[in-house]
């Protein structure tokens, strides 16, 4: 059975939270990757930051409609969601657009199980970490096709 740290690739391209997000759209076109871990001290995982989240920096702001009732205002939708759409549009720093709650292997996780939570959450790629949380590689969709090719 073939397990994490057999596909994985160990070679991680990382950012850290202060790094522009002028450079990552720099290594999303040189390495043609789909998603770049972000690290903190030691290699611990501190997020993750994918093209999507590239890509909602030029998208169309969706401002929430209010209407006012006695002098009390109202808001149909959620301002806690416009303030966060506001947050990342207007980013400069890889912090301000990453995702924070990372969805993360151990070496030892079976892929069957990887391909199943890929499919299950909609991810593209899966962090790799030791159990002090230290990022030791990464698993993409391809990843998971290559394997799907030693198998057979």
């Amino acid at each position: 059975m073939l397990k994490a740290k057999d596909i994985m690739t160990k070679d991680v391209i990382s950012l850290k939270e202060n790094d522009d997000i002028k450079s990552a759209s720099d290594i999303f076109l040189k390495k043609n990757i789909n998603a770049i871990p972000v690290i903190g001290e030691g290699k611990k995982i501190k997020g993750i930051v994918s093209e999507t989240d590239l890509v909602v920096q030029d998208s169309n702001l969706h401002i929430p409609t209010v209407f006012t009732i006695f002098d009390s205002i109202f808001y149909l939708g959620s301002s806690k969601h416009f303030k966060e759409d506001v947050k990342k549009i207007t980013a400069t720093k890889i912090g301000d657009i990453m995702t924070k709650d990372v969805y993360t292997v151990s070496e030892d996780e079976d892929v069957f199980n990887i391909a199943t939570a890929m499919s299950s959450k909609k991810i593209y790629s899966i962090p790799v970490v030791n159990k002090d949380s230290e990022i030791t590689g990464i698993i993409t969709r391809y990843d998971i096709i290559k394997s799907m090719a030693r198998i057979r």
